[in-house]
């Protein structure tokens, strides 16, 4: 049984890849990831896109509750995460909410 205070420890997370475009994903350690990422090792979309950037990285609990909230941003349009990349992250959860 975990401790209560893991509960918390999942990111969601979102590069901005050398070409403009964005990649998100989720992790435990979102620095980790994101050199796994930058070497080459990650997800096949940020192979060969560098440099990357994370440009947003939110607190999760669990893994699947970080899987649904990927998600929710995945589906959400490109303005939509430019907003959550901003700083109406507010907004941008009352939209994939409303989705």
């Amino acid at each position: 049984m975990s401790h209560p205070d893991c509960r918390a420890d999942w990111w969601v997370y979102i590069l901005r890849c050398g070409d403009g475009s964005l990649y998100t994903g989720i992790a435990k350690d979102v620095d980790e990831r994101h050199a796994k990422h930058q070497a080459g090792k990650g997800a096949k979309y940020t192979r060969g896109r560098g440099p990357l950037e994370v440009v947003y990285r939110e607190r999760v609990g669990s893994k699947s509750e970080a899987a649904r909230r990927e998600l929710a941003i995945k589906k959400c349009s490109r303005s939509a995460k430019d907003l959550l990349i901003g700083q109406d992250a507010d907004t941008l959860r009352a939209i994939a909410a409303s989705g």
